[in-house]
């Protein structure tokens, strides 16, 4: 999809800056297939917007042009020696501060505004202003106030505004600073960007969006740049006059009026008058209420919906509250990753109008209800929810849909590329997106609704969250505040950078918007966008009873913007509003990347500084150090579950000191991982050094922990990016073992997950070997790829190769394993997986040692042992220790278990272990492993005299002490 679409030829700049949108090829960084999955795959040069007054436009024929599709030619822009007004390299940081990284010496500097935007620079200076102002350069420089808001320019030059300047209605103008020499001849000039001035002016916490009495409607709109905000009100949700047009007033910056009760249902949209910097126009915008609570199908309007009415609410709805499934901890927490499509679009329980929506939970008997309701059973406690608001790439009006029959695809061989090519023909068209396109954050998405308009999609989004709280499942919701789908004055999908041009997006220092999410980066150190942030996951938790929250790319968030939600969310009560704000959790991507990086905006919720705020942010290194390499390394790539030296795959991987080497060192990132990933939790390392786990070293030489308490990990082996866990299973180990051997190691892995100390986070269909046909990046790639299958009947294995755009350059490497049969689970394969997964929360949940509530605790009572040179290879052995009831030491904490070990057996043999330190101890087999179906585990042993265990291939095996005994 290209970056701009125009009616004109359009020319790069020579002197714009490259946009790459491949993602950097960081630790951890699963995020693109979070957000530059949807789109770029190549360099992009943006087009800079060419004014009217100068612009050699040439038309292609039967096309209808307006002033935002206007672009300038190489040949055509500005001398670089006299600046650009395409640009904006100035900051207007506060009411009496400009920054300018400009040398003016014995020249002069001047604000410049014209109300009409009609500036223009010629070879004579600069033309059309309405308004002239001298500024004065500040020898100092810019404060340090303005410095910390603004670190990516803490160098450049300051500026002084009169100080008897009236600014506010100079904000509502085109603005241009210049620099003139002492001749007279303007030497430089560039735009303004202007969101420190508005923080400054306008930062606002009144009313925003639809408010509803007994008598009327209001509506408030922030809009300090606005010359003229219009309301139009509509009956229908398409088509049709408006009712009426209402021009609203403005006060300080905010927007308003008042209409009749009878607006209640109707829909609206606004029409603003601003200038915007990517036309150097003055243009009228129709926009959607950044603040709205409903749409209609076509995302065109707003609809007027009180969330407060009853007729909106399901039957219990305001006394969910009391129902909802007790969690007296954070570290009680485990976490299941669902699509909220995937859950049901196969299932032929579910009636065909229900399938891949939201009331497909409510219903009792189907296949994914009941699978659900045994994970919950077993232990699982919350359901993450993939985007559910309102995101571009599916239409809300099913019958909009392509699609292509499955018994077309099914007839393709197991390694063919038709199906793919079947699949992407339409998958612009189809019902299937995974969301990280957000177009509006505080509305459900229509496409899982019955009926996109009204008020169904509120009241069916209730539903499936009160269906949910009764299977004993809380509900966290995947939120997308880090980037916009759209930008600019006429994108359908553009709302905030309509209303406020310029201040919503986050900006390089040439003024074109930062991309590094790939598109659209939010500003959320900008007053009103942490506001808008803020207020939104208010409403999710209020009006939607929401439990927890997902935050996508979060390290583009400022940490300062987390703490405040989190706060914010912390003092919800059950009397004022309806919900315990005390039991919502937070995490998210703390990937450090882009222009944020190294703090280069500000603090941002990165994973070395979200510690100490009890947020949650995923822990790559142990999924890294399980699996083999990153999702951004070579495919082959080993690790400690999936052969690396013990079972070689033919990849290599160096001398066999190396992977030795390689292996020890994942097994002590993983050990870290087990330990919560606290930084300062002390073990003895593969060289037999006592070190912290900060101590302990990434490849890349970045520390491996980074949190100070147990519920600021989130261990997880897979999640909806990149392949699934079978899948890399799949890839990584040898073609040549069996498929029940890759089952074992697929459950090995969530193994580690389950019983390690902070929260774990499983993807949905880890517990039934689900695939994905090996697809890297399935956001788009339809229900062929994406199929869940809850009856167990298959697991998605070898329906073709994987979409071509992600995945290409691997299907020399997929097509032998897709089409050996062998490779297939069959049923009972998948029936024991569950089985299997389902005991693993069981002993997660049999002991609260396996859930430690505060570092101190960890740090006492978790030990690892099999450390230092000589150590076995491939394995883990991990002991939690209780207290004694009137013993001196530790408190008890269990009072069935005191001393509990964990023995992760990664070899493809059997092997046997023994330390001085567990001799002599009445442990035995975990009864739910005694219990299993799984033959295989019950053949560990314990020798008490020898302190030796024995444990068979591929096992994690559970020895309990039990109390008494």
């Amino acid at each position: 999809m290209p970056l701009y679409t125009s009616p004109f030829l359009l020319y790069p700049s020579p002197t714009a800056p490259t946009v790459n949108c491949h993602f950097p090829r960081r630790r951890g960084a699963t995020c693109p297939s979070s957000s530059l999955r949807r789109r770029f795959t190549s360099k992009v040069k943006p087009f800079l917007p060419l004014p009217l007054h100068s612009a050699k436009v040439f038309r292609k024929p039967n096309l209808q042009c307006s002033a935002s599709s206007l672009y300038m030619s190489a040949e055509e822009s500005t001398s670089t020696s006299q600046g650009s007004l395409l640009y904006s390299r100035a900051f207007w940081v506060s009411e009496s501060i400009i920054a300018w990284n400009v040398y003016v010496g014995n020249g002069s500097c001047y604000l410049l505004a014209s109300k009409t935007a009609a500036l223009s620079l010629t070879s004579d200076g600069i033309l059309g202003e309405d308004v002239k102002v001298k500024l004065e350069e500040d020898k100092h420089g810019l404060p340090e106030n303005v410095k910390e808001k603004f670190p990516h320019i803490k160098d450049y030059r300051a500026f002084n505004v009169p100080p008897d300047l009236d600014a506010k209605p100079l904000l509502k103008c085109q603005l241009a600073v210049a620099t003139f020499n002492s001749d007279g001849r303007c030497s430089d000039a560039t735009g303004l960007q202007l969101p420190g001035i508005l923080d400054d002016l306008f930062s606002y916490n009144g009313p925003l969006g639809a408010l509803y009495s007994k008598q009327s409607v209001s509506l408030y709109l922030w809009a300090p740049t606005a010359q003229e905000v219009c309301v139009c009100i509509y009956k229908e949700p398409s088509g049709g006059s408006p009712l009426e047009v209402v021009q609203l007033e403005e006060f300080n910056g905010v927007w308003s009026t008042k209409g009749p009760k009878s607006w209640e249902g109707c829909y609206y949209v606004y029409e603003v008058s601003v200038y915007h910097p990517s036309t150097l126009r003055i243009e009228k915008c129709y926009a959607n209420d950044p603040y709205a609570r409903g749409l209609s199908s076509d995302g065109r309007r707003t609809l007027l919906v009180n969330l407060d009415s009853d007729n909106i609410k399901p039957e219990g709805w305001d006394k969910l509250v009391d129902e909802k499934p007790d969690i007296l901890s954070f570290s009680d927490i485990s976490i299941y990753e669902l699509h909220i499509r995937d859950f049901s679009a196969s299932d032929q329980a579910v009636h065909p109008e229900f399938r891949g929506g939201y009331l497909a939970f409510t219903l009792q008997d189907s296949a994914g209800a009941i699978h659900l309701k045994k994970l919950s059973n077993a232990g699982i406690t919350h359901v993450h929810l993939l985007p559910a608001f309102q995101f571009a790439g599916v239409d809300d009006e099913k019958e909009n849909w392509k699609s292509v029959d499955p018994e077309v695809l099914e007839k393709f061989p197991s390694d063919s590329d038709k199906q793919q090519a079947l699949i992407t023909a339409i998958q612009n068209d189809d019902g299937y997106n995974w969301g990280y396109n957000p177009v509006l954050w505080g509305v459900p998405k229509g496409s899982y609704a019955s009926n996109a308009n009204g008020t169904y999609r509120a009241i069916e989004f209730r539903k499936m969250v009160q269906a949910l709280n009764r299977f004993g499942l809380r509900v966290v919701l995947d939120v997308v505040y880090n980037h916009l789908h759209g930008s600019g004055p006429v994108d359908d999908n553009s709302v905030l950078d309509k209303i406020v041009p310029g201040y919503y997006l986050r900006r390089n220092t040439d003024g074109f918007i930062e991309h590094s999410t790939c598109v659209n980066n939010t500003a959320s150190e900008h007053f009103m966008v942490e506001r808008l942030i803020v207020d939104d996951l208010l409403h999710w938790a209020v009006d939607y009873k929401v439990d927890g929250f997902r935050f996508d790319l979060m390290g583009h968030i400022m940490r300062r913007t987390m703490v405040k939600a989190k706060d914010a969310l912390c003092s919800l009560t059950k009397e004022r509003d309806g919900v315990d704000g005390s039991s919502i959790y937070i995490y998210g991507e703390g990937w450090d990347f882009g222009e944020v990086a190294n703090n280069g905006r500000g603090i941002n919720a990165s994973q070395f500084n979200i510690h100490g705020t009890g947020i949650g942010s995923f822990n790559d290194r142990i999924r890294d150090a399980i699996l083999g390499g990153s999702p951004f390394g070579h495919p082959l790539q080993q690790g400690f579950v999936t052969g690396l030296l013990l079972q070689p795959n033919g990849h290599d991987h160096g001398p066999e000191a190396v992977a030795e080497h390689m292996l020890a060192e994942s097994k002590d990132h993983i050990q870290v991982g087990m330990a919560a990933n606290l930084r300062d939790f002390v073990l003895t390392n593969c060289e037999g050094k006592e070190v912290k786990g900060s101590e302990v070293l990434t490849y890349g030489g970045t520390p491996v922990a980074y949190t100070l308490c147990p519920t600021e990990t989130i261990n997880y082996v897979s999640a909806h990016d990149n392949e699934t866990l079978f899948d890399i299973v799949s890839l990584k180990t040898p073609m040549e073992i069996s498929v029940e051997e890759r089952c074992r190691i697929n459950h090995l892995a969530t193994s580690i997950i389950a019983l390690a100390q902070g929260i774990p986070f499983f993807h949905s269909g880890d517990e039934i070997l689900r695939s994905k046909s090996l697809d890297r990046d399935s956001y788009n790639s339809g229900d062929w790829f994406n199929r869940l299958d809850f009856t167990y009947s298959s697991n998605n294995w070898g329906v073709g190769l994987p979409p071509k755009e992600k995945n290409e350059k691997s299907w020399p490497l997929f097509k032998p394993r897709l089409a050996d049969p062998s490779f297939k689970p069959q049923k009972s394969h998948i029936i024991a997986a569950v089985e299997n997964f389902s005991n693993l929360l069981r002993i997660r949940y049999s002991s609260p040692l396996f859930r430690l509530r505060t570092a101190n605790a960890i740090q006492e009572r978790v030990r690892f042992h099999n450390t230092g040179p000589s150590l076995v290879p491939g394995v883990i052995v991990m002991s939690i220790e209780d207290g004694h009831e009137g013993v001196p030491g530790l408190s008890q904490l269990d009072p069935i278990y005191s001393y509990i070990v964990v023995i992760v057996n990664a070899c493809p043999t059997e092997v046997s272990f023994a330390s001085p330190s567990l001799q002599a101890r009445t442990l035995q087999l975990h009864p739910e492993q005694v219990m299993s179906t799984d033959e295989i585990v019950k053949r560990s042993t314990y020798n008490a005299s020898a302190g030796c265990f024995t444990v068979p291939p591929r096992t994690t095996s559970v020895f309990v002490e039990p109390r008494g005994v």
